[in-house]
């Protein structure tokens, strides 16, 4: 048993650094994860703090256009907040949200998704039935639903304070439903095999059944669909941030820098836009990437010799 981990990581150690799309896109989303969490020592100004910001300084183009400041070397925004400090700040919030959206939609759905297949019966048939009504909304329109109910009922105030847990969760619970039917189509398939007919004749019980042993046999697609939910995640709550039901202006993200800036983009203040776009665009396309190729690994009918 022993071997065959030692094997199998060696193989995933090869297959990954001798891909070149792999490697770079791994990189990069290293580059922009590290950076981002290490704002408060990377970045030379905090967009939250106050005395730093200085409306005077308010669209500085960056420092190699006419008009430019050294100390801001992206320029500043509409506030007068650097933009590459505020650019680190907002990535390390779009990646929060993602990985927390992402971490509760695969706690839900294979919750669901292991009592819907091992289960069965009635209990599959509503599980599912629940499945479907959700999957007949759009993500944006179920989390555009709860985030102007969330507004309405607990004000501005309230929504900015606890804009990052209701993004995660609105946008975590839109989602679910992909992992629901994922993990039961596995369920169904591997609750048919000898190992488990073994384990009902010793008496173990069905919940150690489905936790000890069906659930990590079906953790394969769960990983590969994790990494592009992980930037469905992040795009939803750049889509949300752009209509005004996201992070709200004093508290950065990508997509609420894109919006702030898109009002001026035609009237010369162009990087207030396009600089965080042009790092939506990348981080987005490095987790793309490195999902792609996760899942050309993990498929077993693809030739890998």
């Amino acid at each position: 048993m022993q071997f065959i981990k030692r094997f199998a990581n060696s193989y995933l150690l090869f297959s990954f650094l001798r891909d070149p799309v792999a490697v770079t896109s791994f990189t990069v989303l290293l580059i922009l994860g590290v950076a981002s969490f290490a704002a408060p020592l990377i970045a030379p100004y905090s967009p939250y703090d106050m005395h730093t910001i200085e409306l005077l300084d308010s669209e500085k183009p960056p420092v190699w256009q006419p008009g430019g400041d050294s100390r801001f070397v992206l320029g500043t925004d509409t506030q007068g907040r650097d933009m590459f400090s505020t650019m680190l700040y907002g990535m390390r919030v779009s990646i929060l949200i993602g990985f927390g959206a992402v971490a509760l939609q695969a706690a839900m759905g294979i919750i669901v998704g292991l009592l819907a297949g091992y289960r069965g019966g009635r209990i599959d048939s509503v599980l599912m039935r629940m499945a479907d009504v959700q999957l007949s909304f759009s993500t944006y329109m179920v989390a555009i639903f709860f985030g102007a109910l969330f507004q309405a009922t607990f004000g501005m105030g309230a929504y900015a304070d606890l804009a990052v847990p209701m993004l995660i969760v609105v946008i975590g619970f839109a989602e679910w439903p992909q992992y629901a039917r994922t993990v039961r189509a596995s369920v169904l398939a591997e609750k048919r095999k000898e190992y488990v007919e073994a384990a009902k004749v010793i008496g173990l019980s069905p919940t150690r059944i489905m936790w000890r042993h069906i659930l990590p046999n079906t953790l394969t697609p769960v990983l590969v669909i994790s990494t592009v939910q992980v930037a469905n995640a992040i795009m939803s709550e750049a889509a949300l941030s752009f209509i005004g039901l996201g992070m709200p202006v004093h508290k950065p993200s990508l997509g609420s820098l894109i919006k702030a800036g898109f009002d001026y983009i035609f009237s010369g203040s162009w990087w207030i836009t396009i600089f965080p776009g042009i790092a939506l665009v990348v981080l987005i396309l490095s987790i793309n990437l490195l999902g792609d190729w996760l899942r050309d690994f993990l498929n077993p009918k693809l030739y890998k010799g």
